[in-house]
């Protein structure tokens, strides 16, 4: 029996203004897995996982979580259905506490009790956020606002969770513990998309894998037969690939 189909894209045409940057996408992501979308800068990438998530109104075609059409949807009501965008980790308040940041992401939870409850799971999953509770976000490394911003992601109880360039900016060995990060999630029981401009590492974690050029899919497969296609290499102008 295959997974069920949480989140389906159809002919979604999308952009800024009068541009338009998304010229047709079709993309299914499936209960538990991971999902990497991949291509170089400029190729749609961001437009479409904002699209997704509120920030962007499509200019036609659909967008559907668990069967419900959400692209005409303001943002909180779709964190609301359980669908969470992660930014990347400078993106945080800086002049507030570790824990303060952890609490504005439950802001769709109105019951304190299980506001703790979540608060308690973060700091399970990520030690150092616990320790450095109550120190101003700005002192944190690169690595641990990487963390804080998703910990406050995972404070809403999603269900789907998508990620920005994650590793954008960090050391090499704090990249691979990011991603260490975000298979956990995955393994417990969050189903996750993934931007990446570390085309080998996304691909060696995720499931499935879409490339975008110009706006369109331009291949996808499974992960582990793309890592070593030379046509993603082709396809992946200006990244960081390196044959495997």
């Amino acid at each position: 029996m295959s997974a069920e189909t949480i989140l389906k894209i159809k002919d979604l045409k999308s952009g800024y203004g009068k541009v338009q940057i998304l010229n047709g996408i079709d993309l299914e992501v499936k209960k538990g897995q991971i999902i990497a979308l991949l291509g170089g800068n400029g190729t749609g990438k961001s437009t479409l996982i904002k699209s997704i998530s509120g920030l962007i109104k499509p200019f036609e075609g659909s967008i559907k979580f668990y069967d419900n059409e959400i692209s005409n949807l303001r943002p909180h009501k779709i964190v609301r259905q359980g669908l969470v965008q992660v930014t990347q980790g400078k993106e945080v308040f800086p002049d507030l506490s570790v824990e303060q940041n952890l609490k504005l992401g439950a802001f769709i939870i109105e019951d304190k009790k299980k506001v703790l409850e979540n608060l308690q799971f973060v700091y399970k999953f990520f030690p150092i956020l616990k320790e450095k509770r109550n120190q101003n976000a700005a002192l944190l490394s690169g690595g641990q606002l990487q963390m804080l911003c998703i910990g406050r992601g995972l404070m809403s109880n999603p269900s789907f969770i998508m990620f920005d360039e994650p590793s954008a900016g960090l050391a090499p060995q704090i990249v691979l513990e990011i991603f260490k990060n975000i298979n956990r999630i995955c393994k417990s029981g969050l189903t996750v998309l993934i931007i990446e401009q570390n085309v080998r590492m996304a691909l060696l974690l995720a499931d499935y894998a879409y490339i975008i050029r110009d706006g369109i899919i331009h291949l996808q497969g499974k992960a582990s037969e793309l890592v070593n296609d030379d046509r993603v290499r082709l396809s992946y102008l200006g990244g960081t690939v390196a044959k495997v």
